[in-house]
């Protein structure tokens, strides 16, 4: 399965065709919540926007040899999430998962996900429906697929904290850290993404070793983080050669630390209650603020903004003093002040190269540089014509230049 984030039917399916052959099918993901998804204009910030989702289903079932599949967020109400099922049905769609969640439920507000939402689409449709939210260990799949009818269950933070999670077993964690980092130097990939994968896996680990979680965020190469995570592996053992008999896991969690298992995001009041703050009170807040603050929701600043205020005391982050920019006519992000399309870069780009055309303001020159091809590859065709006959070993053209040569 391929998975896209798309917001134009022609380069969607532009894409999809790139990738149709080396895959089973083409998922459009229309239940990313997370910010960069609002400033693309993509996931699940496309949910009202019907016409277009049609569109895009319709021309990749058109163009594509294999099933257009799709995976949403629910709407608060179970009528608008049911319709909004039974039209990605129509367009076209043949599989659906559905994310009980809405696109306002991430991070420490994600809450619990909705199953009567999910059984509520498994009814309306005829096609496949996968379920996805509240999945931690392999009784809460079956206790899903029981409670909704769903074909299929998908899990994503339970699955990363215990990748033996479909398996039904929760093994010691640098079994599975090692199994994932002989893949990564079998099939190598960026650093971030294993550093991303290890801090899932020893989250609960870290928590108590905390000079180890800063060196696995500074070290800057693969030799590193395996040093880091066999010095985690050591530590681990220590503590089981010289634990005591009859003792208990701490902090709540219903295995030792040592071993894979889920972690359940702490609500807002249980975050302030960790940074020693009351719900009321204002505190430094992490990535959410830092959205928030965007939206204009918020008069609190984000650990970035408050490291800015101390470099320069006199920066304002007033949404209201901020300078209003012209919209690009296609998404909504700020277009170039000198755009022949009165567009943004990228989709100016788009536009630009679709129709081969020039965009001084933004720097772009199709028309220009394909103008100029057409030139080059037309002058190169008289240079490479024939000579219609020949005196001796050399032809004509030679002899016309050999004999401008003596004459000068």
């Amino acid at each position: 399965l391929s998975q896209f984030c798309a917001n134009d039917p022609e380069v969607f399916v532009q894409a999809a065709l790139l990738a149709q052959d080396y895959c089973d099918a083409i998922d459009l993901n229309l239940g990313c919540p997370q910010m960069i998804a609002k400033r693309g204009h993509y996931g699940a910030f496309l949910q009202e926007e019907w016409d277009l989702l049609q569109r895009m289903i319709l021309l990749a079932n058109e163009k594509l040899s294999v099933p257009i599949t799709c995976k949403i967020r629910v709407f608060p109400e179970i009528d608008k999430t049911v319709k909004y099922a039974q039209m990605l049905e129509k367009a076209g769609c043949q599989l659906l998962t559905v994310h009980g969640r809405t696109k306002e439920q991430k991070g420490p507000l994600a809450g619990v996900a909705s199953w009567e939402h999910i059984q509520a689409v498994r009814k309306a449709v005829s096609i496949p429906v996968f379920a996805n939210g509240n999945i931690q260990c392999l009784s809460d799949v079956e206790e899903c697929i029981r409670k909704t009818g769903v074909h299929g269950v998908m899990s994503a933070e339970g699955n990363l904290h215990n990748p033996a999670l479909f398996e039904g077993r929760n093994p010691l964690v640098w079994e599975m850290a090692e199994e994932y980092l002989e893949i990564v130097q079998k099939y190598p990939c960026p650093l971030s993404y294993v550093r991303a994968h290890l801090f899932k896996l020893w989250h609960h680990t870290l928590q108590v070793y905390q000079q180890l979680r800063e060196e696995l965020a500074k070290v800057k190469t693969l030799e590193g983080i395996v040093d880091v995570n066999r010095e985690l592996k050591l530590r681990c053992q220590e503590e089981i050669a010289n634990q005591k008999e009859g003792e208990k896991p701490k902090e709540g969690l219903p295995f030792f630390h040592w071993i894979c298992q889920p972690y359940v995001r702490p609500g807002p009041k249980e975050r302030c209650k960790e940074n020693g703050a009351s719900g009321t009170e204002k505190g430094v807040r992490g990535k959410r603020a830092l959205e928030e603050e965007e939206d204009g929701n918020s008069e609190l600043l984000s650990k970035n903004k408050q490291k800015k205020k101390l470099r320069n005391p006199n920066k304002s982050f007033d949404p209201s003093l901020k300078p209003k920019y012209a919209k690009c006519d296609q998404c909504g992000n700020p277009k170039g002040n000198k755009c022949v399309f009165n567009m943004c870069r990228g989709c100016c780009k788009k536009r630009a190269f679709k129709e081969t055309a020039d965009c001084p303001g933004h720097g772009l020159l199709f028309k220009t540089k394909y103008e100029k091809s057409l030139s080059w590859q037309s002058s190169q065709r008289v240079i490479q014509t024939p000579a219609i006959s020949r005196r001796g070993d050399v032809d004509v053209g030679e002899s016309a230049v050999l004999k401008e040569a003596g004459d000068s």
